[in-house]
């Protein structure tokens, strides 16, 4: 696979391709935000490594990402309180 050339694709392209391969809609452009919301703040308030796995404990919660951006900022408000 090291050897292998992959021609690069936009974000868009990727996360529509990704969609369909798990049978599923990609999220719009509402949802996008939100996600990327919540991986900023989970990012800023924790390690990097907490953005992504926050994203995927929203979907497996089954929270919409608005939802999931706002008890993220909550969560964030809190353990910075929490720091001082």
């Amino acid at each position: 696979m090291a050897d292998t050339v992959v021609p690069m694709t936009n974000a868009e392209q990727w996360i529509s391709r990704f969609a369909e391969a798990l049978g599923t809609v990609p999220p719009d452009d509402e949802e996008v935000s939100a996600l990327l919301g919540l991986a900023g703040v989970a990012a800023h308030a924790s390690e990097r490594t907490a953005a992504p796995i926050s994203c995927w404990l929203a979907a497996r919660a089954g929270t919409r990402p608005s939802d999931a951006l706002a008890i993220g900022e909550r969560l964030a408000a809190v353990l910075a309180a929490e720091q001082t």
